[in-house]
């Protein structure tokens, strides 16, 4: 099927490489790759595509006559169209001969590959991945951006498992390799961690030079095979760059470089580990780019460190902000375009846009039509460059300013309301300034949701289903307090198959803000009936009484346009909810002709999937409800969604997967199969400061009814969180512990309304710190197991005024 693509001829010669039918930017201008996924195949898209303007099209299916059904387009048919993609930027790549920073490792590749960028902006025009772009699909789309305009490129690229590494050097074609370290990430792919070793450090095969840290002897032995120029780097004197690390607080650090008989000194800003390491990969990178030791040291002074991601906050006046202040560039611009249509809002649309600066090519063609296919209606434009050209967004809703000072002066007069605000700006304009002026003003303790880490972890649950089974995912109370909305439109954006609430003003709610995906409602009333058929909600029906209650109401409704969908929950021990089995005869008798009703799913609730010593009760749950099930289904003449299984039994019970799976607790990185729990990532971090420190001698109590006692003399810190935000009272008296610079405190006292004190003695701390009260580090399972709850309660306990930020990255 597959012929040698020439990729000089015309039909390659577009701006646009399109994988995904969601971030189209310019039909004419894209060549869309139809990549066949384990659930979702791109040629499904081609129509939808063919109609927005896309004329050029890679595709695998063979089987289908491209050419009679889109006359007007162009097919390039391929035996993999990801190797297809891959192969045509390995040959873009190939036109320019500039250096090329290729980054791999187990951790620190986005930081240091952003770190880098910075140091570089002045000197060269760099081109880089945008956010953490390392994957099959994801270099190639960063490596596409690369033009006569560059003179730098750094790019990362990750892996999984063996194969893939191969595909990548060919894309990137690095000339300066830098490995930053060999962890656990992705240990599942690998047979052990050589195998891993040998696969990452095949990007450097043609390579002139190579840097990395020598103290690993694993890796140092697999590096002996490169003849390349090395620029090794280490703690334990190995290196040819020998470093000592001088630890002066908790927030600040030194590090002695000993190279070729003289010593260096630099100052840094941070004391933890991993930016320490992530510097020094910094530093030698520098040196070998022929920086001295005090141009190092004043790019290290002007690091900015910022979060290197999106960031979702509420804002002033119904507002919706979208922080990405870290650097402004297309393909950065781009993204964050892409993060602002997935969240489906109804606002209008504004983007405050800053100049590209010296080190980015901007073409204003580009940038126009990408805000202009974005559906952006209005723009504020902050600087000279961009000011100087205000004509040419005539188009738009506009704004202009020479500085930001400017922008901060006329804020009042700018009226921001009902709007999602993509703020972007270059970091020399200090746009974090205009994200504190939208922001709205919260309770400075704060619940961080990693969007990215939703996703990761929806995708590895559907990793384990069957290509035709479909998922539900339970959004109550407040996505299992994650946020009404966001999480919704971000699982709509991955395309899940329904969405479980609890009440009917939930789905009420989501429907209002633009949620189109179907909705089953696990507790609906007889009074909410009139809503569930204007807002095409779907009822979970559990008894006889409230199945009479519908039909009589439907009998009356005028204007019903199709038949009311209902879920028939089916009780097979659970014995909460659900129609007994000896009513199931009735229930299929008061539904049999009934045209106006549509039975849609049947359901079951296991009552024990959590632990290990119910799976024959589980097992003989499922097996009951398969029968029941299938006789509805006959006697009803329907064929019905069928599904039992929750996060749980996902894992511990594939064969009954059925039509359907329904994911909760799983999503937001809980797995109760610990063996499985690695393969999850931590989605929430809920995090405060500390409001005051003390110092309380021997003797003396603390907190209210005098419960914390210092027996001996000892420092204390106030934080800024109590029950009322969620932190459970059980966490009093020592139960509780939270972690400051790394270090664990012990609750001491009771923990108040609004405030918790903390016994800091021995770790370095000052008023303002951060405090993790649950996060990677300390999970939210060991924080339920603390006070003998399970982390459900955990999650959903945090309170509204607990402000949410989302963020990819």
């Amino acid at each position: 099927m597959t012929k040698t693509p020439d990729f000089n001829s015309i039909f390659w010669k577009k701006r646009y490489l399109l994988i995904d039918s969601r971030k189209l930017i310019s039909g004419k201008d894209s060549i869309f790759f139809a990549i066949k996924g384990l659930r979702h195949d791109g040629h499904l898209y081609i129509n939808e595509l063919y109609k927005k303007g896309v004329k050029a099209f890679v595709v695998s299916d063979s089987g289908t006559k491209w050419e009679e059904s889109f006359q007007e387009a162009k097919f390039f048919k391929s035996e993999n169209t990801v190797q297809t993609l891959q192969q045509l930027v390995a040959f873009h790549r190939s036109l320019f001969k500039i250096p090329v920073i290729g980054i791999t490792g187990s951790n620190g590749k986005t930081i240091v590959k952003e770190w880098l960028f910075q140091f570089f902006e002045k000197e060269f025009k760099t081109v880089k991945s945008p956010k953490s772009y390392n994957s099959q699909v994801g270099v190639p789309l960063s490596v596409w951006e690369m033009t006569s305009f560059h003179n730098l490129g750094i790019f990362e690229a990750g892996i999984s498992q063996t194969g893939e590494m191969e595909n990548l050097e060919k894309v990137i074609q690095p000339t300066i390799g830098l490995l930053t370290n060999i962890g656990t990430a992705h240990d599942a792919g690998f047979k052990n961690k050589q195998e891993k070793i040998d696969e990452k450090l095949k990007l450097f095969e043609n390579c002139k030079t190579l840097i990395y840290c020598c103290d690993d002897e694993q890796v140092n032995q697999s590096m002996a095979k490169f003849s390349c120029e090395k620029y090794t780097w280490s703690f334990q004197n190995k290196g040819y760059f020998n470093f000592q690390l001088i630890q002066s607080d908790h927030r600040h650090s030194q590090l002695i470089l000993h190279k070729l008989g003289k010593d260096y000194q630099f100052k840094l800003p941070f004391s933890d580990k991993a930016s320490i390491e992530n510097l020094i990969h910094c530093i030698v990178v520098l040196s070998y780019m022929g920086y001295s030791s005090e141009i190092i040291q004043n790019k290290i002074n002007s690091l900015v460190i910022v979060p290197m991601r999106l960031e979702l906050k509420k804002g002033i006046n119904n507002c919706l902000v979208i922080d990405d202040t870290y650097n402004n560039d297309l393909a950065g611009l781009e993204v964050a375009l892409n993060f602002m249509e997935q969240q489906d809002d109804k606002r209008k649309r504004t983007v405050i846009l800053s100049d590209f600066g010296d080190s980015h090519e901007v073409n204003y063609h580009d940038l126009l039509t990408l805000l202009s296919n974005k559906n952006i209606e209005r723009i504020v434009g902050i600087g000279e460059e961009i000011s100087s050209i205000e004509k040419d967004f005539h188009e738009f809703e506009t704004s202009f300013f020479k500085d930001i000072e400017a922008f901060i002066k006329a804020f009042s007069t700018l009226k921001f309301e009902s709007e999602s605000i993509l703020v972007k700006g270059a970091r020399v304009f200090s746009f974090e300034k205009i994200v504190r002026q939208l922001s709205l003003k919260l309770h400075g303790t704060r619940l961080e949701i990693n969007l990215e880490a939703i996703v990761h972890n929806l995708n590895f649950y559907r990793s384990l289903l069957k290509p035709e089974t479909k998922i539900m995912v339970m959004v109550k109370a407040l996505a299992y307090g994650s946020g009404e909305f966001e999480i919704p439109r971000l699982l709509q954006y991955q395309k899940v198959d329904y969405l479980g609430v609890a009440y009917v003003d939930e789905g009420v709610r989501l429907r209002e803000n633009g949620i189109r995906v179907p909705i089953m409602v696990m507790n609906p009333a007889q009074e909410s009936f009139h809503q569930i058929i204007k807002y095409n909600l779907e009822p979970e029906i559990y008894n006889l009484s409230l199945l009479n209650q519908l039909i009589q109401f439907i009998d009356t409704f005028e204007n019903l346009n199709f038949p009311a969908g209902i879920h028939l929950k089916i009780d097979t021990g659970m014995h909460r909810l659900g129609f007994e089995p000896k009513e199931i005869e009735k229930v299929i008798s008061t539904l049999k002709n009934n045209t106006k009703i549509k039975v849609k799913g049947i359901l079951t609730h296991l009552a024990g999937a959590d632990e290990d010593k119910h799976n024959q009760f589980s097992i003989n749950q499922l097996k009951a409800f398969q029968i029941i099930a299938t006789n509805i289904e006959k006697e009803l003449r329907v064929s019905c969604i069928k599904y039992a299984l929750n996060s749980a039994g996902i894992v511990k019970f594939p064969e009954y997967q059925m039509d359907m799976v329904r994911l909760g607790i799983g999503l937001y990185g809980v797995e109760i199969n610990q063996k499985l729990q690695e393969n999850l990532k931590n989605t929430g971090t809920l995090k405060t400061t500390i409001s005051q420190i003390k110092k309380i001698k021997r003797g003396e109590t603390i907190g209210y009814g005098r419960q914390g006692k210092a027996e001996r003399d000892i420092q204390i810190a106030t934080i800024a969180i109590g029950y009322a935000d969620g932190y459970d009272r059980r966490f009093s008296k020592g139960i509780g512990k939270v972690l400051i610079n790394g270090k664990t405190a012990l609750v001491i006292g009771n923990v108040c309304m609004d405030m918790t004190m903390v016994n800091i003695t021995g770790i370095k701390a000052n008023e303002g710190d951060e405090v993790i009260i649950f996060g990677q580090d300390l999970p939210i399972w060991e924080l339920a197991k603390n006070i003998g709850t399970i982390p459900y309660e955990i999650l959903t306990n945090v309170n509204e005024r607990v402000k949410r930020i989302y963020f990819e990255g």
